[in-house]
């Protein structure tokens, strides 16, 4: 479970991303915010912002919502152990290319476990097993190869990112079993319940989000990357508890 909200926390895959921008108000106002050297295209950052809101607003969340309304929890926990599963080889291929061996090979025995003795990925035995790793995309890889900074990036339909997570998509497509499935109405099929599914785990974290939904959202979002590529070693994971720090300003009307 704690892998599966890591997972929802990333805005890495498609819709993690994008129920992100799920906002219950406005973006506040651009020019009373104090500008973040991380976030120099802020103005076009926003615009793209309030685009996606619309799309989840009127079309991902209604449909989120009843899925999760009418799918009964294991079954729901179910779907969800199959995508993150799938997840575990972009992890090993991940960490072998940022020379993480031990940790390739844990992700490797997780898919190996969870896909023969989980029936295919729904039911998550390696964790009870006490099998866990730390996920990594070709982002986090680009961020250990020497590219620690970088600007902060709204991507249409994808939500959030950053320059370097956005160069690195293409790998982290093609490290993704679902990319493969020849059938075309099989992968848009997989693809939309991963959508909708990841969408529908977000719905109560929304109620985290106050003030201004942009500024927020960005902040939590890089903080969660920097905990990322750092493997936790610079202070406390921001997404293990339900209370975040941030200043007053980001909780100002």
């Amino acid at each position: 479970m704690r892998r599966r909200l890591r997972g929802v926390a990333l805005a890495s895959t498609l819709v993690m991303a994008l129920g992100g921008c799920a906002s219950t108000g406005s973006t506040g106002s651009e020019a009373s915010q104090a500008s973040n050297p991380d976030d120099p295209w802020e103005g076009f950052n926003r615009k793209v912002f309030v685009f996606n809101d619309v799309l989840d607003r009127y079309a991902l969340k209604p449909v989120a919502s009843g899925y999760r309304t009418i799918t009964p929890e294991p079954l729901q926990l179910g779907v969800g152990n199959f995508f993150s599963n799938l997840g575990e080889l972009r992890t090993t291929v991940n960490s072998l290319l940022q020379g993480k061996p031990a940790n390739a090979g844990r992700s490797t025995s997780r898919f190996l476990v969870n896909t023969t003795m989980g029936i295919g990925g729904l039911f998550d035995i390696a964790s009870r097993m006490d099998i866990d790793s730390d996920e990594e995309d070709f982002g986090q890889t680009l961020a250990t190869w020497g590219w620690e900074d970088s600007r902060y990036l709204v991507l249409p339909l994808l939500g959030p990112s950053t320059l370097r997570d956005t160069s690195g998509l293409p790998a982290d497509m093609a490290a993704y079993p679902v990319t493969y499935v020849d059938d075309d109405a099989v992968r848009a099929g997989l693809t939309a319940l991963n959508i909708v599914d990841t969408r529908a785990g977000l719905l109560d974290q929304e109620e985290l989000i106050q003030g201004d939904r942009y500024r927020f959202i960005r902040d939590a979002y890089l903080q969660r990357r920097q905990f990322e590529i750092s493997d936790g070693e610079l202070g406390d994971d921001p997404f293990s508890a339900d209370d975040f720090e941030f200043d007053d300003a980001d909780f100002a009307d």
